[in-house]
């Protein structure tokens, strides 16, 4: 569900830049919006109490983590914060570089979590275990677009920002 999400917004996004919305007006602006889109649904399932069977759960997140983990329910909180949290760096244009580095790293680091519910078959929602071969290309495209929302983000948009003298200004 997560990738749909994530192509059909960047997709429309990347469409209203072409129609003169200055905000998506690159790709990888458009990028930067359509992940953090997906991050505030996949974020929302982290908090989610159990017994909704539209979507993932906090009960189906924590059976996600590997018994290795200690504290998984503070796990999956703290992750949900952190995807949240970095979803709001990607729309912000000066703290979308760190943003996106750190939500690559926030995947890497997630992984192990997506492997291990492969392979162990823990559902989500009700829906059987998607398989190995399907997560870790979709974890790999993740950090793929969140290094892509980085481009050009931050330093060229900071020399871009109008000057603000903090002196008052001159009476003449």
């Amino acid at each position: 569900m997560t990738l749909p999400v994530l192509l059909i917004a960047l997709l429309g996004l990347r469409g209203l830049g072409a129609l003169g919305v200055r905000r998506f007006a690159t790709w990888p602006a458009a990028a930067a919006h359509a992940l953090a889109i997906m991050l505030v649904m996949t974020a929302s399932a982290h908090f989610v109490p159990a017994g909704v069977t539209v979507m993932p759960t906090h009960d189906d997140l924590v059976r996600m983590v590997p018994p290795a983990v200690p504290f998984p329910s503070a796990a999956v909180y703290l992750t949900g914060v952190l995807e949240l949290l970095g979803a709001l760096g990607l729309v912000i244009p000066q703290t979308r570089r760190a943003a996106g580095y750190c939500l690559a790293l926030l995947f890497v680091v997630m992984l192990p979590a997506n492997i291990y519910a492969a392979t162990a078959d823990v559902p989500l929602a009700d829906e059987p275990a998607s398989p190995l071969w399907q997560r870790i290309p979709e974890q790999i495209l993740y950090i793929a677009v969140a290094l892509w929302a980085t481009r050009g983000a931050s330093a060229r948009t900071l020399r871009r920002a109008p000057h603000r003298s903090l002196a008052a200004p001159s009476r003449s």
